[in-house]
């Protein structure tokens, strides 16, 4: 059985309620919530003429194109072993056929 916690995380100066299911959960839960903040921090710095909803929605936009990104990446890793996988059985199928 699952014990669940309820945190707390702050993003764009309010509170966002959370119930999650692991300890391992908070932290990464809490990081996401912080690299969020810390991007939002950084347009504010730059752009004075935008308001949040701005600020948000681009880093929305940025996390998504990243997570898209290392989408495509762990699918063509994956691809590319079982590319190797059939290599060595066709290696290992083809030294099987010239012992006869």
């Amino acid at each position: 059985m699952s014990w669940q916690q309820s945190i707390h995380i702050k993003i764009a100066e309010r509170f966002y309620p959370f119930k999650i299911d692991r300890e391992e959960d908070e932290e990464r839960i809490r990081k996401a919530g912080r690299l969020i903040d810390d991007r939002l921090f950084q347009y504010k710095q730059r752009y004075s003429d935008k308001d949040i909803q701005d600020f948000l929605a681009i880093a929305a936009l940025q996390f998504a194109v990243k997570t898209i990104e290392l989408e495509a990446k762990a699918n063509s890793t994956e691809q590319a072993d079982k590319l190797k996988q059939l290599d060595e059985q066709l290696d290992s199928f083809l030294e099987q056929g010239t012992d006869c």
